[in-house]
């Protein structure tokens, strides 16, 4: 029977998560009970002229975050050999929380549990609430809360970013029942660039695309 597999974080010190930090990764002494991934989407209210409500135009999909608690357990009863919170909460503040001077920031961390769990993100909360003391006032219990959010470099938003930018040429093709505006804000999440759309491909029909397979978007000319 295989043996508990402690939760392990990992500071590295690029943003690919290749190089990482000196020293051991922090091994949690506790599994946590539960871990919160949130997703959020981002809108913009935009309410038409005699209209009875707003509708949400998207705005932006912020990055998604995870957290959860850990104990620190100094009495030796969970391991013999971990009893110095200072020592504890050091281990881990370096990993996650102290500047870095090498790299101008805070480590780069992954969050990992077993094969199932993988988190790459940066600190954004670190809070600690110490619950058992011994007789001279000196922790020997702690409560962590810890937030981290997921990480991407610059280089891959930019990545991501060129997919879906209406500076770039794309290739589409029609999906029946669509109208040009619907497939212009299918791709660019903005639908009012369809005007260009149908000049560049020679279309005098926006609502109904039947028997157009494949539609060209072109580079799109901003408003100065």
């Amino acid at each position: 029977m295989p043996g508990l597999e402690l939760m392990k974080i990992t500071g590295y010190t690029d943003e690919g998560f290749n190089d990482a930090f000196e020293g051991d990764p922090y091994s949690v002494m506790i599994n946590p009970d539960s871990i919160k991934r949130q997703k959020t989407i981002q809108y913009n209210e935009q309410q038409a002229q005699d209209t009875s409500s707003p509708s949400q135009k998207y705005k932006s999909t912020p990055a998604d975050t995870m957290s959860f608690e850990i104990v620190i357990d100094c009495t030796g009863i969970v391991d013999a050999t971990r009893t110095n919170m200072d020592t504890e909460i050091q281990a881990l503040e370096k990993i996650i929380y102290v500047y870095n001077g090498k790299i101008h920031r805070p480590n780069f961390v992954k969050v990992q549990w077993g094969s199932n769990l993988t988190f790459k993100g940066v600190l954004t909360s670190f809070d600690i609430s110490y619950t058992l003391f011994r007789p001279d006032g000196s922790p020997l219990r702690a409560k962590l809360s810890l937030s981290f959010s997921n990480y991407v470099s610059p280089q891959q938003v930019g990545i991501d970013d060129q997919e879906e930018s209406p500076d770039v040429t794309h290739l589409v093709t029609v999906t029946e029942g669509l109208s040009l505006p619907q497939l212009c804000q299918q791709v660019w999440n903005d639908d009012t660039y369809y005007v260009q759309v149908a000049r560049f491909n020679n279309l005098n029909k926006f609502r109904n695309l039947k028997g157009i397979e494949k539609l060209i978007f072109p580079p799109i000319i901003q408003p100065v």
